[in-house]
């Protein structure tokens, strides 16, 4: 089974931007713990951007192939259409991720554009709401 995690912008900056609210944790330490939790189930692929149209690029790349996509889109969740017209253009399932709860925040960060067009929700468990969207995947494909 293959998943892909894409984060968008400014999550290349986790562990070092915010850490009152994403943590003081690097992705890519996180990303080696998951690696290693999900060895024989999953094959993790991951990918950064903080440009929109790199973002829909690899949407449109993986979509066909993958078992599923864990899509944190950062502040692009708010404002994209076109990353959600890209989400709906694809087969892979996608869940939305996001690290803090958005609800609690401002208050722009409470609608997502995205959200319609993914399989599901996930918010504001920290970085173990990447775990908790593989989990999902790995159980809907086991149906």
């Amino acid at each position: 089974m293959r998943i892909a995690i894409i984060n968008g912008p400014n999550l290349n900056l986790l562990g070092v931007r915010e850490r009152d609210i994403y943590g003081d944790r690097r992705f890519e330490d996180y990303l080696d713990t998951l690696k290693h939790q999900y060895a024989g189930k999953a094959e993790l692929h991951y990918y950064q951007s903080n440009v929109e149209g790199f973002i829909i690029d690899e949407l449109h790349r993986i979509g066909f192939d993958y078992d599923g996509i864990v899509l944190n889109a950062g502040a692009y969740t708010h404002t994209s259409l076109a990353i959600a017209d890209a989400i709906r253009s694809i087969t892979a399932p996608v869940i939305e991720v996001h690290i803090s709860n958005v609800h609690k925040r401002e208050e722009i960060r409470h609608h997502s554009m995205i959200s319609s067009a993914c399989s599901g929700v996930i918010a504001g468990f920290g970085l173990d709401s990447y775990r908790l969207a593989v989990e999902a995947i790995l159980a809907a494909n086991a149906k």
